[in-house]
């Protein structure tokens, strides 16, 4: 149960952060648009947001998105072991 509220909550976070992004990217419902607007994903992303300046510069806002994406995964892989 609790591993479950994990990962929803952590699944919540990062599509909150997400949605802050992409407002703050392209300037939505009125806001400026902010080059600080990605901050919330980064420390979701931990430690893997690292690997992303191996890549090509313009795959970066891309990658570093998506890196949340990963830490999900673990904790959901995590929950499902230890549920079976």
């Amino acid at each position: 149960m609790v591993c479950k509220v994990i990962v929803i909550g952590f699944a919540v976070l990062y599509l909150l952060a997400l949605g802050l992004l992409i407002v703050g990217t392209f300037g939505l419902f009125g806001q400026p648009q902010d080059p600080l607007a990605g901050v919330f994903v980064i420390p979701l992303g931990y430690p893997w947001i690292k690997f992303v300046d191996f890549a090509p510069e313009r795959a970066w806002p891309v990658l570093a998105a998506l890196t949340p994406a990963i830490n999900l995964a673990i904790i959901w892989a995590i929950c499902r072991w230890r549920s079976s």
